[in-house]
């Protein structure tokens, strides 16, 4: 007999924040709006001048993984009941999934400057970006806006939402994903390819859009010694974890519901966006479900705990917006980055103490000397 878990009981609502419908953010120093209309950003451009990084591709297969052997959606009754507005029900997995085999392609961005121990960036979904990111990274690379950075930018194992292989890895919230990485992903590129990655925190990122976007956050909030960066472009902070989790019934809701604000600051970078018109934008607080909503009380309770942050409201944008990310993602990017590697900066930053200090004492010897 198929069971469906009964509806959760709902919250007292807090005053404190953003309401449904969903407002555009109040604009202050972390949070800015933007749009309607967009272009893109001049780091796009192709130049023949500057060091062109490769895109290296292959395959990881189901049968290798000890962390994620594979699962498919079982398309049943339960699989297929949604609620008023047409989000899917959480159910126990065992109802909704079955295992199955799945083939990863994964993508690899190495730039002509990689140096060992290099920085880099993990990329969820990695067929949608590593194409826009290229050129990118390879002219903000050469003018130094950035590190030598690799991205490595796997696909998920297949389909979405929960049930699904892609849901299990992207919306569950536990450390398995960010353990994946480590133990099998990281190894097979640099393998692969030669290359070594830092193991400093602040040369890892980690990015995505969507469900991609919740995973790269909770890559970070898991093992904080392992990535300080996040970019999140239309976030999932909301009710989809696959399977339910009776420690976090809401799944990513649970980020600004109750995680976040519970749990002492991390020490964890994030630039967000969001647009106007993003997933079930017209769905009432009660479906936890509402994309704009939950990504408005991200930035509320993120600021609230002092997180060092960024959050862009895109008006008349939709779900992982295209001509969003193209128009931002050269500044998310260098904001994220703007002071790696520190020691660097506080050498450049001590070296330039040294010179004013030593113009500034010839300079008053010559006083004392003309005396």
């Amino acid at each position: 007999m198929l069971v469906v878990l009964p509806a959760l009981a709902q919250p007292v609502p807090d005053p404190s924040l953003p309401k449904f419908p969903t407002p555009p953010p109040s604009v202050d120093a972390q949070t800015s709006i933007i749009g309607p209309s967009y272009a893109d950003a001049p780091e796009y451009a192709v130049s023949p001048a500057i060091p062109q990084g490769e895109v290296r591709e292959f395959i990881l297969y189901s049968e290798d993984s000890k962390i994620y052997p594979g699962i498919v959606r079982i398309e049943n009754e339960i699989s297929a009941k949604r609620d008023a507005y047409g989000n899917r029900l959480p159910a126990p997995d065992a109802q909704v999934s079955k295992p199955g085999r799945y083939e990863r392609h994964v993508y690899v961005y190495i730039p002509k400057q990689v140096a060992p121990g290099a920085p880099f960036m993990v990329v969820q979904d990695g067929h949608s970006y590593i194409n826009r990111m290229a050129p990118v990274l390879d002219s903000m690379i050469a003018a130094k806006r950035v590190p030598a950075m690799i991205i490595i930018a796997p696909d998920s194992g297949g389909s979405d939402a929960q049930g699904s292989q892609r849901g299990l890895e992207y919306d569950t919230l536990s450390d398995r994903y960010s353990n994946w990485v480590e133990q099998e992903l990281l190894p097979a590129v640099a393998q692969k390819y030669g290359v070594s990655f830092t193991s400093d925190p602040e040369g890892r990122a980690t990015m995505g859009g969507s469900s991609g976007a919740i995973c790269a956050w909770t890559m970070a909030w898991y093992h904080p010694e392992r990535y300080h960066k996040v970019l999140s472009y239309s976030g999932t902070f909301v009710n989809q974890a696959s399977p339910q989790d009776p420690k976090t019934p809401r799944g990513g809701w649970e980020y600004h519901a109750t995680l976040i604000p519970k749990t002492a600051k991390k020490p964890i970078r994030i630039w967000m966006e969001v647009g106007e018109k993003d997933l079930h934008f017209d769905d009432p607080e009660s479906t936890w479900h509402n994309w704009p909503l939950a990504n408005n009380r991200m930035a509320t309770v993120l600021k609230k705990k002092g997180y060092d942050y960024r959050y862009v409201f895109a008006t008349d944008a939709r779900h992982v917006d295209n001509r969003v990310v193209r128009q931002t993602l050269p500044a998310a990017l260098e904001w994220l980055w703007r002071d790696y590697p520190k020691k660097l900066i506080l050498c450049a930053h001590q070296a330039v103490r040294a010179f004013h200090s030593q113009t500034l004492g010839a300079s008053h010897n010559g006083k004392n000397a003309v005396q």
